[in-house]
């Protein structure tokens, strides 16, 4: 298979304290792979080396066979690196869909019917195409949950990082946002999944480091 993700000997430090110590991380494409450790072990670190929003201090990233450790977030994300956050963060003022029409933007520079008719088809695949003008304050947590999901969609990504999308759920929720995540790399996505919910993790990951 080839790789899809390649960090080879990455490191990153804040001030005295290391973060990430030659880590490396080869992820396949199409694979579904568990991301696993405890608080403090260095997980957020790395996808945030592997996204963009922080810079490592030695080492190589490739993505797709490209160098993209010098890269800034907003170009990884045109390449088709996109994730999820741990805490939902939605624009309270805005509905479900306006919220998905951000990231649209973001990547595309538009927000007009076509966008808009992809967006829907992307709520309609998280289950909330019934709630697009909905406020996201009147959102339930598993909702805000699918709709960070959507976000990340509207990227149109070839690998997708999942932090820690079922915290907070529990039992059929849980289940939900599997399921979600299967559909989702059935559809060709390469999913990196980072969950303390190990049960979740097992069931979903072919494989786990």
């Amino acid at each position: 298979m080839e790789a899809i993700l390649e960090v080879n000997n990455v490191s990153k430090h804040f001030g005295g304290f290391t973060a990430l110590n030659g880590v490396n991380l080869h992820v396949q494409r199409g694979e579904r792979l568990g991301l696993i450790g405890p608080n403090g072990s260095g997980k957020t670190t790395m996808i945030n080396c592997i996204s963009g929003a922080l810079i490592n201090d030695s080492g190589d990233i490739r993505f797709d066979g490209r160098h993209i450790h010098t890269l800034p977030a907003y170009q990884r994300t045109k390449l088709g690196i996109a994730r999820s956050f741990q805490i939902p963060r939605p624009f309270g003022s805005m509905t479900v869909l306006e919220n998905l029409l951000v990231p649209f933007a973001y990547v595309g520079g538009a927000d007009g019917p076509k966008e808009r008719r992809e967006a829907m088809d992307i709520l309609e695949r998280m289950g909330l195409a019934a709630k697009a003008e909905v406020s996201s304050k009147q959102l339930s947590q598993v909702e805000l949950r699918k709709m960070e999901l959507a976000r990340a969609m509207a990227a149109k990504p070839q690998l997708l990082i999942s932090d820690e999308a079922m915290a907070g759920l529990a039992g059929a929720e849980i289940d939900e946002v599997l399921q979600i995540l299967f559909d989702l790399n059935a559809m060709g996505i390469t999913i990196i999944m980072i969950e303390h919910i190990m049960q979740a993790v097992m069931k979903f990951s072919q494989r786990v480091v």
